[in-house]
């Protein structure tokens, strides 16, 4: 992955999200030592203190976790935890699309729904 200077997603983001898209995809796993700022900040050309800034997202939501003197490590559920986010904030959006399409329809509430358990008998 790259960071894109020019993006409106600030650097320190884009550093958090390739860390995740990094355990998401196992070349992070649990218990493993991450990069450390420095590190971060001489693999993407980019000052450390801003890829500090995208540890300690991670850290906050505790995806991270620091051993004094060693650096910082993956937690144990991080990947189950992003996976889950990433699912919820997909389907929160993709049910937004839906109800919102289905009011520009004039489509009742009941018969939105009926719809969605017609369509999930239909793929079971």
């Amino acid at each position: 992955m790259h960071i894109h200077l020019d993006s409106t997603t600030p650097i320190y983001i884009q550093i958090a999200e390739w860390l995740q898209h990094e355990i998401i995809a196992n070349r992070l796993q649990a218990d493993e030592k991450v990069y450390s700022q420095y590190q971060l900040a001489e693999l993407f050309n980019i000052n450390p203190a801003t890829a500090g800034k995208g540890l300690t997202i991670l850290l906050e939501e505790q995806l991270l976790y620091k051993k004094r003197g060693l650096g910082m490590f993956v937690a144990t559920d991080a990947k189950d935890r992003i996976l889950l986010k990433r699912r919820s904030e997909i389907l929160t959006k993709m049910a937004q699309e839906i109800v919102l399409e289905a009011q520009r329809l004039l489509v009742s509430d009941e018969e939105l729904l009926t719809l969605i358990q017609k369509t999930q008998e239909e793929l079971k």
